[in-house]
């Protein structure tokens, strides 16, 4: 125990001395999945940071499937395990990675939090965390539904991985506000595991068994794109309020047609931008915020050719 702590202290002591930080030169950004325009969009922004701190390498990687918890926990360990500079993480489970964190943490490798956060329990392992305010964003997206379709009738909420930190905050934050100021009742939520095929079959019988559906949200890219397609399919596009989350190529379009009526865009490319920018603060012993709020954009017919909404769109 007498060991532990002594080591606990010194890479406590480490962290708070900027030479120590830094072990090599590389720092590894971690997403939920690679197999997604968002998330390539981080990559995107986390490249331009690079540009601009040429002292550094960066690699980018992430699962196959944002419910490849197992997958991420492994390229967490194999990062600390040689020793990078720093980790810019998006942990797809608030309590798988924490071991990982912490370990990162004893071996004094900075860690930047982007997107979803960890439980109580792991928050002294990371330095800082960037994010959308999901509560928030979720408020927005019900308090848009409502204005949309009225304060009653039937919402059917399409969502993505259960527990995950982005996922509690977003759907929950549509829920209250939906709760709290309508008689709306809710169907769902029914959850896609972030795959865009199985959001449109969800959302294909979720129209089928209520006909009498007024609006429906996707709470996140595949599975709004997934739902946006199920939308078309189904002859409904214009019939119910559809409300989406994230901004691709797909979802745009979704807008554009009128499949969707509006999208709730956050800021990917600067949470990868921030996130190099922010380990980089750390290991030169700069103060860094324990939050920054990365901002989220509502993005509709109306506003999606200006300035404003093409920042976010990818």
């Amino acid at each position: 125990m007498k060991t532990l702590l002594i080591s606990l202290m010194a890479a406590t002591a480490m962290m708070a001395s900027a030479p120590a930080w830094a072990q090599s030169n590389e720092i590894a950004v971690i997403v939920k999945t690679a197999n997604s325009n968002f998330w390539q969009n981080v990559n995107k922004g986390a490249e331009a940071a690079l540009k601009d701190l040429p002292d550094y390498t960066m690699t980018f990687q992430g699962p196959a499937a944002e419910s490849n918890v197992a997958d991420q926990v492994n390229m967490v360990e194999n990062a600390v395990n040689r020793h990078v500079a720093g980790i810019v993480l998006a942990p797809s489970d608030p309590d798988a990675l924490i071991p990982s964190i912490k370990k990162a943490w004893e071996n004094a490798i900075p860690v930047v939090l982007i997107d979803s956060g960890l439980s109580e329990e792991g928050s002294k392992y990371y330095q800082s965390f960037l994010s959308t305010d999901n509560k928030a964003a979720g408020e927005l997206c019900a308090k848009e539904m409502i204005e949309r379709m009225g304060k009653e009738g039937k919402v059917a909420i399409m969502s993505y991985v259960p527990g995950v930190g982005s996922e509690i905050g977003r759907v929950g934050g549509f829920t209250d506000y939906i709760k709290q100021n309508s008689n709306i009742e809710i169907v769902g939520p029914l959850y896609s595991q972030s795959l865009m095929a199985t959001a449109l079959n969800q959302t294909v019988d979720t129209l089928a068994a209520n006909p009498d559906l007024k609006g429906i949200f996707g709470a996140n890219e595949p599975t709004a794109a997934g739902m946006g397609r199920a939308i078309e399919q189904a002859g409904k596009a214009g019939q119910l309020t559809a409300i989406g989350f994230d901004g691709n190529q797909d979802l745009q379009n979704f807008v554009r047609n009128g499949t969707l009526d509006g999208i709730a865009v956050q800021g990917s490319f600067q949470m990868g931008e921030l996130g190099i920018q922010t380990v980089a603060k750390v290991i030169a012993g700069d103060k860094v915020e324990k939050f920054i709020d990365t901002g989220v954009v509502f993005v509709t017919k109306e506003n999606i050719d200006k300035p404003e909404a093409k920042n976010v769109l990818y």
